[in-house]
């Protein structure tokens, strides 16, 4: 659980000053292709509708994945979704889902054990050391994206209808509100500014105060509901924002703080039944629907209520629209050319699969397809389980496959998926305590799409409870069974979660709500007999996973405070 600690503190941050707008900048509109704009001169832009979506679309260069993007504030960034150095790296590689990665390097290693004693030293720099995971200029970034939504709250009627305007706000304050919600779980509560009026105020700028969890929670809430209800229905572009999109969110930040913030549980059930209304729903096609959920031939899929549209021809350049370089950090160098790696080998293998989390899974759930648990490599032997560690880190998922003789992948990255609000929907139910045969049968809708059965639950205890063997009254109920069943029904939603949404960022999100990220990271540490180690027995249970880089304190003459347990 996050720590109260977090709620409670009023410390200091530094955010840096917004000087000066960009005067060329990129933007990315129809499927996200670049586009140049010219000057930004006072008084002139923007000042056509068209012009105001060019604007706007600045929001969306943090959610794209191209290598490295600038919005004019916060210097040189790694995306969120580049799973390079966003989510996938900062919340599945460091998590139980990944293997230490040994046979890559130091930096990699620590990082994948959970260990961000190095993070002190995250600089974006201009040579590849390492140092580009420090993601705290986006703190800069809020106060440019709220620089856009003032100006777009002044756009007169000759230029924007109210509908239009409402349109695009609903698309910027969703970008906002998202970049809140990563900051949140990287360093916790940050300052931002989110009143327009004061984007250029010095005393605003200049505010170091730490907000408390439960009011960022509140920021973030209020630009999620503003987008659910404003933004477009339909997307005016592929891989542009909607309100569906928005719902998703707001489902997904209400379960994350539903313990603390009073009917965030029941928000969250609204924004399934606002989304429940037959759009949407889990693929199915074919002999191996969830192998094929994710390829190029079923984009946007029934399932997908918002992806990454990726090319097969972008390289990372911004000018080449958005990539999917997974497997290059995914694949072991020395995997051959051949089936199922048409392409071979990637650079290192960063990310992988620890063998513990593999064997978690049930033998027949047709999920294990994605994985790859042996490979040749190019001098014709097999690699397998028993050279873990030493050839290889661990087994290679492979969710995104080489469809494409290209160096990355034009597979859609998924943000919002229906499996993930069908398992968020039996979540909110078994929190609520509400229509426990519900959540059942939820989690059991996205266990047969895997060709699985009955949820892994206590079935005598809950089927007795819910009155299908012998009657019981309620107080036998609540006497002797509905602690038991809504543990046996945690432990089965948790199961799937774990399994159906493996390398898509998001283990992260799920072990901190669960209050289980500490135990996870300390199993890494542990010896082969399971003794743990002296540096696992030291990981706080108030630890929040990464401190603020070094460089960031020094800035404000070391008067910015560092998060528990890094100081």
């Amino acid at each position: 659980m996050k720590s109260n600690k977090l709620c409670r503190m009023k410390k200091k941050i530094f955010l840096p000053m917004l000087v000066s707008l960009q005067l060329l900048f990129g933007s990315c509109e129809n499927n996200f292709d670049p586009y140049i704009y010219g000057a930004l001169l006072q008084g002139e832009y923007p000042s056509t509708e068209q012009e105001y979506v060019s604007y706007m679309m600045i929001c969306y260069l943090p959610y794209t994945t191209v290598w490295t993007y600038d919005m004019g504030s916060g210097g040189l960034q790694h995306g969120i979704h580049i799973q390079s150095g966003g989510a996938v790296r900062m919340f599945d590689s460091a998590s139980d889902i990944c293997a230490p990665a040994t046979t890559v390097g130091a930096d990699w290693e620590r990082f994948t054990k959970g260990d961000y004693s190095n993070c002190f030293y995250y600089w974006r720099g201009n040579v590849d050391d390492g140092s580009n995971l420090n993601h705290f200029p986006k703190t800069a970034q809020i106060t440019r994206m709220t620089e856009i939504i003032g100006t777009l709250e002044k756009a007169p009627l000759t230029a924007l209808t109210e509908e239009k305007k409402n349109n695009l706000l609903g698309e910027a304050r969703l970008c906002r509100g998202l970049m809140m919600y990563f900051l949140l779980h990287v360093y916790g509560p940050v300052p931002v500014i989110l009143d327009p009026e004061k984007v250029i105020d010095p005393e605003a700028l200049s505010n170091t105060v730490r907000p408390s969890l439960d009011e960022m929670a509140q920021w973030i809430t209020d630009d999620l509901e503003f987008a659910a209800k404003n933004a477009p229905e339909t997307a005016p572009d592929l891989g542009r924002y909607t309100r569906d999109y928005a719902r998703f969110c707001l489902m997904k930040h209400c379960l994350n703080e539903g313990e603390h913030m009073e009917g965030y549980y029941q928000r969250a059930m609204d924004m399934y039944n606002e989304l429940n209304t037959g759009k949407y729903d889990l693929f199915k096609t074919g002999s191996t629907p969830y192998v094929d959920l994710f390829k190029n031939a079923n984009k946007f899929n029934k399932e997908i209520i918002m992806a990454v549209s990726c090319s097969p021809a972008a390289d990372g350049n911004p000018k080449h629209g958005n990539a999917n370089p997974f497997l290059m950090w995914a694949l072991p160098s020395d995997v051959a050319k051949g089936d199922p790696f048409p392409m071979g080998g990637g650079w290192f293998q960063a990310f992988s699969m620890d063998k513990k989390y593999y064997d978690a899974f049930e033998s027949n759930d047709g999920r294990l397809k994605t994985i790859v648990t042996s490979y040749k490599d190019k001098n014709g032997v097999i690699i397998n389980k028993d050279n873990l560690g030493v050839r290889w880190n661990g087994y290679i998922m492979n969710k995104f496959p080489q469809e494409t003789m290209t160096t990355f992948q034009g597979t859609d990255i998924p943000l919002a998926r229906w499996a993930d609000v069908l398992l968020m929907y039996a979540e909110s139910l078994i929190e609520l305590g509400e229509n426990l045969q519900e959540a059942v049968d939820v989690i059991n809708k996205v266990r047969e799409r895997a060709f699985l059965t009955t949820s892994p639950t206590d079935s005598y205890a809950t089927y007795r409870a819910f009155n299908i063997i012998d009657p019981i009254t309620k107080e036998e109920f609540e006497k002797n069974y509905k602690v038991k069943i809504d543990d046996d029904l945690r432990k089965a939603v948790r199961h799937e979660r774990r399994v159906e949404l493996a390398a898509e960022g998001l283990r992260y999100y799920d072990l901190m709500r669960w209050g289980i990220f500490v135990e996870k990271i300390r199993a890494f540490y542990k010896t082969p007999e399971g003794i743990a180690t002296e540096k696992g027995s030291n990981i706080s249970e108030n630890t929040w996973p990464y401190p603020i880089p070094q460089a960031e304190i020094d800035k404000v003459g070391g008067a910015l405070v560092q998060n528990d347990n890094y100081k």
